[in-house]
């Protein structure tokens, strides 16, 4: 899949769901759920025990109806077995030059994380097609509404603090898309294997993003 159409399912989506775990099992059973619901975009974290497996097996289950990445990318050396894995997408907490520039390379979509203006700029500047704006809890939709005043070009995706009741302010503030993780992936439902808590989940995020985009037409 071309960076351009693994982006274009990204953004029209306007979720990504985060699925991070202290164990693999059923995982990828998480990752049905999330594409039954709706979701188009998730992205199996490095810290999840076996990511590289979970992707590689995900991958395969779910095909082409969701577009999956891998997250908590730090250096390019991980980023490099992600892909290998089938990961049409790479996000990190942080700005890695390297894992950037090794995106591109390959013509695969990459998310870095920033906070700080010249942290964003950078990432932008450096070949980031999407800037996750991380931790987005600690600075709220406020935050992004004012970085989208200078920088309105860049695509911005908060991550940290979206959940149902915050979805809504964030896309107003100006978010491309929305980083989800254990308020749509909740580790209670994934001990428990609750695929339709989280089937039901997904559907709610998907459905908050589509009626906003309905009705700022």
């Amino acid at each position: 899949m071309s960076r351009e159409t693994t982006l274009k399912r990204i953004l029209d989506g306007g979720v990504v769901a985060i699925v991070r775990s202290e164990s693999s099992e059923s995982l990828v059973k998480v990752v049905e759920a999330l594409a039954e619901g709706g979701v188009t975009a998730a992205e199996i974290t490095f810290t999840v025990p076996d990511a590289v497996d979970v992707i590689r097996d995900a991958r395969r289950q779910v095909g082409d109806a969701l577009v999956l990445g891998a997250g908590t990318v730090l250096d390019p050396e991980t980023a490099r077995i992600a892909l290998l894995a089938g990961a049409e997408y790479l996000v990190s907490p942080n700005v890695n030059p390297d894992v950037i520039r090794l995106c591109r390379r390959y013509d695969k979509v990459v998310m870095p994380g920033a906070l700080t203006p010249t942290e964003v700029v950078t990432a932008w500047e450096t070949g980031a097609d999407v800037v996750k704006i991380f931790p987005a809890d600690a600075v709220g939709p406020t935050y992004l509404k004012a970085l989208r005043g200078p920088l309105p070009q860049i695509r911005l995706m908060p991550t940290g603090g979206v959940d149902l009741n915050t979805a809504e302010a964030f896309l107003k503030a100006g978010a491309c898309c929305l980083g989800v993780g254990g308020s749509l992936v909740e580790p209670k439902a994934v001990a428990a294997r609750d695929f339709d808590r989280i089937r039901s989940l997904a559907s709610q995020y998907v459905a908050i993003v589509r009626e906003f985009r309905a009705a700022a037409r």
